[in-house]
């Protein structure tokens, strides 16, 4: 899909509207970032990025306070074709706590039969939330991540999604109901995988800058230590958040 293409969707009345810009080739003023909200390593991109932004406009107002972070959908359960994997993600969240760690992380706290198996609606409900505006779904994005990595809330179920949606200033909650129970966004979070596993070669936290180069989990190389699942554990061999202030600088760089 072309960097920046709009596609026609229906609206209640059957008339045309359009489905907000897909850049999955990156687009200028804007970092895009192609990922699940139930990876935890995606979810360090995010508060590395939006640190990096906060440095970069306290330094220069003008330019990194404009600059968006478009979410695109890459679920993990369409890329796997299986449910979250739990024993995965809560082997993860020891290294992205030490690599975030103002996020409050905590392995699963609730009852095991409450784990989210999906986190399709979830996804969905960003993309939704896309069509209020880039900021709306960056909010929501953010506190889908906190529900399910901190507050051991289960992302599957649509209470819980708009229980987060609540939690965000931008969002017009009624509105983002109603686009998610008429399956508004639907199309674009099926189309976006599709193009995702492509572009993105299976990494779920895909960091696209304005001149379409990408980077998959930037400044951070894992690798499995031990046999494969059900054991072994992951390892972090190199970090370096850094590359975060350099990559918000390059994005909000006028062109």
């Amino acid at each position: 899909m072309a960097a920046g293409r709009t596609v026609a969707g229906r609206g209640d009345d059957g008339l045309a509207v359009a489905d907000p810009p897909e850049p999955t080739d990156g687009t200028p003023g804007a970092l895009v970032l192609i990922s699940d909200v139930a990876c935890p390593w995606a979810t360090v991109v995010v508060l590395r990025l939006r640190q990096a932004r906060a440095r970069l406009a306290s330094r220069e107002p003008a330019g990194a306070a404009l600059l968006p972070l478009i979410h695109l959908a890459h679920p993990l359960e369409l890329l796997h074709r299986r449910p979250l994997a739990r024993r995965v993600i809560d082997g993860e969240i020891p290294l992205c706590a030490a690599a975030a760690p103002e996020l409050d992380w905590s392995p699963w706290q609730g009852r095991l039969d409450e784990y989210p198996v999906s986190s399709l609606l979830a996804v969905e409900a960003v993309q939704a939330a896309r069509r209020q505006s880039e900021a709306a779904a960056e909010e929501l994005d953010l506190a889908l991540r906190t529900a399910m990595f901190v507050r051991s809330r289960c992302i599957t179920l649509r209470h819980e999604i708009m229980d987060a949606a609540g939690t965000c200033p931008s969002i017009d909650v009624p509105r983002l109901a109603l686009d998610l129970d008429h399956g508004t966004a639907r199309l674009a979070v099926t189309r976006q995988a599709t193009v995702a596993a492509d572009r993105t070669a299976g990494c779920t936290g895909y960091l696209v800058l304005p001149d379409g180069s990408g980077r998959c989990n930037p400044g951070v190389e894992t690798a499995w230590l031990g046999p494969s699942l059900p054991r072994g554990v992951p390892q972090v061999v190199r970090d370096d958040p850094s590359v975060y202030d350099q990559l918000v600088a390059r994005a909000a760089a006028p062109a």
